[in-house]
């Protein structure tokens, strides 16, 4: 009896070391609120599995030391790898080293530049772009009209140009502000603020400073948002005047919508995309099928529906 409940202990350690499996994770940067969130519904989904486990690093938005980690994760013996990139230009070296060495490669949250022609064995995640800025503006024009303006001039904050993300989120204000039902929008400035709070806020001074009139602010995230409703409430500028969006409805940019500072954002779902990644690039791993693309619908955001969201992300 004592051999066999030995025997059994044995294959039940065999199994377990069979089915364990490291993924490899490399972050843009960790030092950035909805990145966070993303990284935290990764880590969590992960503990729910048994045998899994991330080796998450930190690539400080530093182009060359992301392609040493994958190259490190590579050489440490990785099952997958997940990336959020740096720069959505520079991910045909990361899909390159990837592919060389047969491991899966699962790109999150950021597009990269190879998309449509990712080699076997990887696949993105994140949601679609074409929705966010869409929707974003969409809301921003239904305002506007609401309140009979038939004229209206917006600034444009935009994301990391880098980032595939950004330019797509701000091609979308410009499609939607092409239609002929929210033609009455012009766009006076549009500059980079690098998804950052800070440089949000030193942007918008500067515009003001400067005298540029806007009835409407239109970012493509929320972080850049808050730093443009900072320095309009330091200006003395009533938030009532002025239509202020977003996108990604983090907790920070929920909390300006509560206190009636924030007009819009868009939800994206940053554990769903986390789950999203971890999956794939497990079944991937199993060499089980995945499609190229897999998108978590982005949701309209607005003082409305607020209370829906505010546990999320």
């Amino acid at each position: 009896m004592k051999r066999h409940l030995i025997l059994a202990a044995f294959a039940s350690l065999l199994a377990t070391t069979a089915s364990a499996q490291t993924v490899g994770v490399s972050m843009a940067l960790f030092d950035d609120n909805f990145l966070t969130v993303l990284r935290n519904g990764m880590i969590d989904y992960s503990k729910s599995m048994n045998g899994v486990t991330l080796q998450i690093e930190d690539a400080q938005n530093d182009v060359s030391k992301q392609l040493s980690q994958v190259q490190n994760f590579i050489a440490g013996g990785v099952d997958a790898i997940i990336v959020n990139p740096v720069d959505t230009d520079a991910t045909v070296a990361l899909s390159q080293a990837a592919a060389a060495a047969g491991i899966p490669l699962v790109y999150v949250n950021r597009q990269p530049v190879n998309v449509e022609t990712l080699p076997e064995k990887q696949a993105f995640v994140a949601s679609d772009e074409k929705e966010s800025g869409t929707l974003q503006t969409k809301e921003v024009c239904r305002i506007l009209k609401a309140a009979g303006k038939t004229e209206a001039n917006a600034v444009v904050l935009m994301g990391e140009l880098s980032n595939q993300a950004a330019r797509m989120r701000t091609q979308d204000i410009k499609d939607v502000i092409a239609t002929p039902d929210c033609s009455f929008i012009k766009i006076v400035e549009e500059q980079t603020a690098n998804w950052s709070r800070t440089q949000g806020a030193d942007l918008m001074t500067n515009w003001l400073s400067a005298g540029v009139k806007f009835d409407a602010v239109i970012s493509n995230n929320d972080e850049m948002a808050i730093g443009a409703i900072q320095s309009l409430k330091t200006s003395g500028r009533s938030m009532k005047d002025v239509i202020v969006a977003g996108i990604d409805a983090t907790q920070d940019a929920l909390a300006a919508m509560n206190a009636g500072d924030l007009d819009v954002s868009v939800f994206q779902n940053a554990a769903g995309q986390g789950k999203g990644a971890v999956d794939a690039a497990l079944k991937i791993a199993k060499g089980e099928k995945v499609e190229k693309k897999v998108f978590v619908p982005f949701e309209l955001v607005t003082p409305e529906n607020l209370k829906t969201y505010q546990a999320k992300n």
